[in-house]
């Protein structure tokens, strides 16, 4: 299901390209420090993903979403971070001929029990009501207070940069691109030949244990890295130690 538009996205630096797709309720200005960094010796692609940022008006599920972000990107080394990660998955299997390199940060390839996918469609409709009820403001309260933010300084959360978001583009991506509605992928990931940088926080036990299963699974082209000190966001956690990691790998690989 899409909505037909196209993504917002923003350009800096020169060198190999590199597209960068953050997660849910951020934009891609939330890639901050990091963008500047990067864009030091490559053209970084900044997406603002659908349903978020400068791409609000964009309602797409991941398969469609993900094409979206080839088109706004083009041929490149594709960077996702959570929701982004499921995106940039999604393009890699579809249109690999666009992925020359695949970061998955925080990523899935989507729950397999259909009972229990199920269920986290329905959490993620529920979810999206309860932001149409409560608002941008304490919705972002809400989301910022969960569990797997506990190791993220209020300082580097990007309060700010998250209001820039609508009610109704956030929701739209809770109901069509969450992970309730991830059909699942892993059956797949063998199919994948470009270079692929699994990362997780090391703090981040379930998508540690996710990053290994997905590593795993690619084979001998995937690289697995887990920040050490970080949770789920790890690459503002501990930025530092995620470029430290993901610096030499896109050397490593000419990316």
């Amino acid at each position: 299901m899409i909505h037909a538009m196209d993504l917002h996205a923003d350009r800096h630096g020169r060198g190999p390209r590199l597209v960068l797709v953050h997660g849910f309720t951020q934009t891609g200005r939330c890639w901050g420090p990091q963008a500047d960094a990067l864009a030091t010796d490559h053209e970084v692609v900044r997406v603002d993903a659908p349903g978020h940022g400068r791409s609000s008006e964009v309602h797409a599920d991941l398969p469609a979403g993900g094409l979206l972000i080839g088109e706004a990107g083009g041929p490149a080394t594709y960077l996702g971070y959570s929701m982004g990660a499921r995106f940039c998955l999604h393009l890699a299997l579809a249109r690999p001929d666009l992925v020359r390199g695949l970061v998955l940060l925080g990523g899935t390839a989507g729950i397999e029990d259909d009972a229990e996918r199920r269920e986290r469609r329905e959490q993620d409709r529920r979810t999206a009501a309860g932001l149409r009820h409560d608002g941008l403001g304490p919705f972002l309260d809400w989301w910022l207070a969960q569990p797997f933010f506990a190791g993220l300084p209020p300082a580097r959360a990007q309060r700010s940069e998250r209001l820039e978001n609508t009610v109704e583009g956030l929701a739209s991506s809770l109901e069509l691109a969450g992970t309730g509605s991830q059909a699942p992928s892993w059956s797949e990931l063998h199919e994948l030949s470009m270079p692929v940088l699994v990362l997780a926080g090391a703090d981040d036990a379930k998508f540690a244990a996710l990053a290994e299963r997905m590593a795993a699974a690619i084979g001998p082209n995937a690289t697995l890295a887990l920040i050490e000190g970080a949770g789920h966001a790890a690459h503002l956690e501990q930025p530092d130690r995620f470029l430290a990691v993901l610096r030499p790998w896109l050397a490593a690989h000419d990316l």
